[in-house]
């Protein structure tokens, strides 16, 4: 952790005037994603209840650092937007940083405060069953997906993968583009195979949810796809400009019974320097 520009923060988040922002008061629920204004060049505080044990956020547009009970957050950019996750004792706490806006607008400092409400209950439809839960519902209980090896993003666009859960025999996936070209890009639905009998330099069970990069995937050896049904896909934007981003879920049906290490391969539209294929193991 940068001590420097944390101590650089402390001391601003003290001696900015706080005309016009505003301080919330944030409930205590693990089930909703809590959405946060922020404004460049100025600082918003989420100040916990408890200490901070690890954040991740998803985009490195957004300046994120924490300190006991206290996150940082401060955008370096315009017109991005992602997702933010804060674990502490109690579990993880789930927030939608809205892109740069202006200063009145900004949330200041959003308290959290100490009442935990009950947790509410899935909707049942008319069968009597459980219904299927929504992306926003599934990814409460999400996991990071760890990048392995370096992208580079340089004139190309990115796709990195950011969440993952596997819920009653489907995958579901959340992702983010970005264009680092100077053309818009349509990113449209990915499509999705299954690599036969993967193999790999090393073993992959240590890689479980785990993108590779470009390079480590160029390793993977493999018998041959296999076409995987996607149930349902869904994105924020479906044009993003030039330095832009934006984010996506596709939920992936998975043949039943399967074998782990599972690697699929995402494949989305091509760019400018040809097809984008994003490599996951399960």
């Amino acid at each position: 952790m940068n001590k420097i520009w944390l101590s650089f923060v402390a001391i601003a988040a003290l001696s900015w005037p706080a005309w016009g922002q505003k301080v919330e008061v944030q409930k205590r629920d693990r089930g909703q994603i809590h959405h946060v204004q922020t404004a460049l060049n100025h600082l918003t505080v989420l100040e916990m209840t408890e200490p901070v044990s690890m954040v991740a956020a998803g985009s490195p547009v957004f300046k994120v650092e924490w300190r006991e009970n206290k996150v940082f957050i401060q955008p370096t950019e315009p017109n991005v937007a992602t997702n933010l996750f804060v674990w502490t004792a109690s579990g993880r706490f789930n927030y939608e940083l809205d892109p740069a806006g202006s200063v009145p607008q900004m949330d200041f400092a959003i308290d959290q405060t100490v009442a935990d409400p009950p947790a509410v209950a899935l909707s049942v439809n008319r069968s009597g069953k459980p219904s299927d839960p929504s992306p926003t519902e599934v990814f409460i209980e999400a996991k990071p997906v760890r990048l392995y090896g370096p992208i580079q993003e340089k004139n190309r666009v990115v796709v990195y993968l950011t969440d993952l859960l596997d819920h009653d025999g489907q995958v579901f996936v959340r992702y983010t583009i970005r264009n680092h070209t100077k053309k818009v890009y349509v990113p449209g639905a990915p499509q999705v195979v299954a690599l036969k009998t993967p193999s790999y330099r090393e073993s992959l069970y240590p890689l479980s949810n785990s993108q590779l990069s470009p390079d480590a995937a160029a390793r993977l050896n493999c018998t041959g796809e296999t076409s995987i049904e996607v149930a349902k896909s869904e994105i924020r934007s479906s044009r993003i400009e030039p330095g832009q981003e934006t984010t996506g879920i596709v939920a992936i049906k998975l043949p039943a019974p399967h074998t782990k290490p599972t690697v699929l391969r995402l494949v989305f539209l091509a760019d400018a320097k040809g097809p984008i294929n994003v490599t996951l193991v399960l």
